[in-house]
C-alpha cells in the first residue's frame, strides 16, 4: 500500500488493507476492517465499510457506498452513485443489524449509473445491470438488467 496513491482528503481506517496500485480519491472513506485488492479505484465520496471484500481491478465510480456484507469479484465495475443495501427492511426505530444480508457480485459484472443492488442478491459473471434499473432477486451470468421504460404516450 503506498499513501501517495490516496488523496489527502481520504480517510483510510488504521486495519485496513489496500492492495498495490489502488487508487483512493477524494472524500472517500475505507473503514478498518475493509479488503482492497490490487489496482482498483475508488472514486470520489465513496464508503466501504469494514465487513467488505473487494478483488483486483474493481472500479467504483463517484458517490458510491459499499456497506457490509457486499463482495465484489475481481473486474467490477460499479457506476456512479449506484446503491448497495443490507438490511431488507429497514426501521428507523428498529436495530436490524443482526438482519443483514450479503451481496456478491461475481467476476466482470457492470452496475450502470444509479442502479439499486437490493441485498440478498448474487450478480452473476460478466452480467451487466443498466443504468437506473433495480436488482430484486438473482441475475445470471451474462445477462443483462434493463431499467422498466415507461410507454411513451402521442397525447
Amino acid at each position: 500500500m503506498n499513501p501517495t496513491d490516496f488523496h489527502i482528503t481520504a480517510v483510510i481506517d488504521d486495519g485496513a488493507v489496500i492492495g498495490d496500485g489502488t487508487k483512493v480519491w477524494h472524500f472517500s472513506h475505507v473503514s478498518a476492517g475493509a479488503t482492497i485488492g490490487d489496482d482498483c479505484s475508488l472514486g470520489q465520496n465513496v464508503f466501504v465499510s469494514n465487513k467488505v471484500t473487494i478483488g483486483n481491478n474493481v472500479k467504483i465510480q463517484n458517490n458510491v457506498s459499499v456497506y457490509d456484507g457486499v463482495t465484489l469479484e475481481d473486474n467490477v465495475f460499479c457506476g456512479p452513485s449506484m446503491v448497495f443495501t443490507n438490511v431488507h427492511n429497514p426501521r428507523s426505530a428498529v436495530s436490524r443489524k443482526s438482519e443483514y444480508r450479503s451481496t456478491l457480485v461475481q467476476a466482470g459484472a457492470t452496475l450502470g449509473a444509479n442502479c439499486t443492488i437490493v441485498c440478498g442478491t448474487t450478480i452473476g459473471q460478466h452480467a451487466f445491470v443498466g443504468a437506473g434499473a433495480v436488482v430484486t432477486k438473482n441475475v445470471p451470468d451474462f445477462a443483462l438488467v434493463q431499467a422498466y421504460q415507461h410507454a411513451k404516450s402521442d397525447g
